[in-house]
């Protein structure tokens, strides 16, 4: 059986970390450029779809990282979208994103690498899209939804972090920095979470909102403290050569940038919206320079490949 196709798992990728910039750059206020990002997620989104499905038929567990990333990234384009006003759109992501992860949840996975963090990005995905949502059509169903699938992708992070292989911050290609993301994508699902309360909705009573609150906080710290270790692992242990795992560690820049500005506006904490601004034109720069690389890498292995004629 073959492994998984590095072509749906660029695409997937790329669409997850793009789809974050965009939701990142509306948080801080960018809409035209997070229109632009959304555009870009949007089309790379049914190239990976396509390429997904040509490769899932008969072997669909290997392509099962490349698949919940795609979960990932349609749950972050509907948050987009939901930013842009479309939550007809956004609903639609939503209850598409949420089938195919009810199939994929169940997958038996021997992933020791990064990508056993995906059923918590994924997870986690699903409780931003439903939160946002929650608050913009004033359903409180939806956030009470959006809390258990946010406990749920915690309790998926404990048992990944149990597979999880140390020496992947080693030896790791970029997925080994899902570790991170995984905690911003949670952050991100508790801050819009307590965000989506209101007194036409009054979702958390005191008690919940502190615990929701602390939990958040948390989640964050732990997300900024896992990102710089990882980069200090990186100056210890450099990677020179292109991966498409690259773009697992672009999106834990993007996420825990994102993630940043969403605690700082549901929490109203003024300076730490300016630190997420500063980490987000870091993540946008990272973004930038890995799409570079990617180009690059095409280009050569397209050079190589008349070479070889």
């Amino acid at each position: 059986m073959s492994g998984p196709s590095p072509f749906a798992t660029w695409w997937s990728t790329y669409a997850l970390a793009t789809g974050t910039v965009s939701v990142g750059l509306d948080s801080a206020g960018y809409a035209v450029l997070a229109r632009i990002t959304l555009a870009l997620a949007c089309a790379a989104w049914p190239a990976a779809a396509a390429a997904l499905a040509q490769r899932a038929r008969g072997e669909w567990r290997t392509e099962t990282p490349a698949a919940l990333t795609m979960v990932a990234a349609t749950a972050v384009l509907g948050t987009g979208f939901s930013a842009a006003g479309q939550q007809t759109v956004a609903a639609a992501l939503l209850a598409l994103a949420m089938m195919l992860w009810a199939v994929l949840l169940s997958a038996e996975a021997q992933w020791r690498r990064g990508t056993v963090f995906l059923r918590c990005v994924a997870t986690e995905g699903l409780a931003v899209l439903g939160a946002t949502l929650a608050a913009a059509d004033a359903a409180a169903w939806l956030a009470h939804a959006a809390l258990v699938l946010f406990w749920l992708g915690l309790a998926l992070y404990g048992l990944a972090l149990f597979r999880f292989q140390p020496r992947q911050v080693e030896e790791g290609r970029g997925d080994h920095w899902l570790a991170a993301g995984a905690l911003a994508m949670s952050a991100l699902a508790g801050a819009r979470l307590f965000a989506a309360d209101s007194p036409r909705l009054y979702l958390w009573n005191e008690e919940n909102a502190d615990v929701l609150r602390t939990t958040t906080v948390t989640l964050l710290v732990l997300a900024l403290i896992a990102c710089v270790a990882l980069l200090l692992a990186e100056l210890f242990w450099p990677r020179h050569l292109y991966d498409v795992r690259r773009w697992a560690t672009v999106f834990a820049a993007v996420v825990t940038a994102a993630a940043t500005l969403a605690v700082a506006a549901a929490l109203d904490v003024p300076w730490l919206d300016a630190a997420g601004e500063v980490l987000l034109w870091i993540a946008m720069a990272a973004w930038l320079g890995c799409t570079a690389w990617a180009l690059d890498s095409a280009r050569r292995s397209r050079i190589r490949s008349r070479a070889r004629r």
